[in-house]
């Protein structure tokens, strides 16, 4: 049973990776998509922590009057 299950692990990754790896009708694959977004998607991300820890960096002190 455990040969069978690893069969079909492998199989589904295999098949994951060549779906995610196919080139569309503009060359590209969803892979190439992920890389093209990926630096966008950082800086994105380092702005919200920035505006996060800039929005509770003053509610920190337990001593503050509300």
């Amino acid at each position: 049973m455990g040969l069978l299950k690893t069969a079909l692990i492998g199989a589904a990754v295999y098949g994951a990776i060549k779906y995610i790896t196919k080139k569309d009708v503009n060359g590209k694959s969803i892979v190439d998509d992920l890389q093209d977004k990926a630096p966008e998607w950082v800086d994105k991300a380092k702005r919200f922590k920035e505006d996060m820890e800039r929005k509770y960096k003053d509610n920190l002190d337990p001593y503050t009057e509300v």
